[in-house]
């Protein structure tokens, strides 16, 4: 099958109008989420928190490109945090990708992925490599067999040090390392989006992973989105 290329959303969606416009506010299953569309793009906003955009997405597709890059030739990854499709995207025009499990635990974030927004990455939800787990990612990194991914990206809040939802701190330490670092098959990639530098975690990796980068992606304001990965000795 050939490789899905990224969706032009710009010319799909025509020129910038006024806005914010409110599309949907729900009850999620970690408090409320609002999805937005300014102009050409949609936001989607959680508890009150702006959380992602379709305005960019540079750093999250670079989550996946360099997992990818490191993981071995036609591996199954697990994509913890769907956002806005961008690293689906990207993984499904990957080569050394065979199939994608996505781990949302919003189902409002997927029903918009199939509906509004996917518009910006031309369905990419409907590609038959590609698994929709709607559960808390730790849930089912913790149920998936020893060995079973060769690559778990992790992008499901802003990063180690300033979490949206409290409960996804245990992903950062110890425990939700070892667990993800469980279902990796020996030579497999761990990677993890962060919206700011991520310390920490570096440390964390470097104790038991081999090869650990940082990758910096600059912003229009503030800090660098930073990718942290590492791999599984082979």
């Amino acid at each position: 099958m050939s490789a899905v290329q990224p969706f032009d959303a710009t010319t799909a969606l025509g020129d910038e109008a006024a806005g914010p416009d409110e599309l949907e506010r729900v009850p999620g299953a970690n408090g409320e989420l609002v999805l937005r569309r300014r102009g050409p793009h949609h936001e989607i906003i959680a508890n009150g928190v702006f959380l992602m955009d379709t305005s960019d997405g540079r750093s999250e597709r670079l989550l996946v490109t360099a997992a990818a890059a490191r993981m071995p030739e036609r591996g199954r990854l697990l994509l913890g945090g769907l956002g806005v499709g961008f690293s689906l995207t990207a993984a499904l025009a990957e080569p050394r990708v065979r199939e994608v499990h996505v781990v949302e635990v919003e189902p409002a974030v997927v029903r918009w992925n199939r509906g509004p927004l996917a518009v910006h990455h031309g369905d990419a939800l409907a590609d038959p490599r590609v698994t929709v787990h709607v559960a808390d990612v730790a849930d089912v990194l913790a149920e998936a067999e020893p060995g079973e991914f060769d690559a778990v990206c992790l992008d499901v809040d802003n990063g180690p040090d300033w979490v949206v939802v409290p409960a996804n701190a245990r992903l950062y330490d110890p425990p939700g390392v070892a667990a993800a670092l469980r279902v990796l098959a020996p030579g497999g990639v761990l990677a993890f989006w962060s919206a700011h530098r991520a310390d920490g975690l570096v440390g964390l990796l470097g104790e038991q992973l081999v090869d650990v980068e940082v990758r910096e992606v600059p912003v229009p304001r503030g800090e660098p989105d930073v990718v942290v990965l590492g791999s599984v000795p082979a």
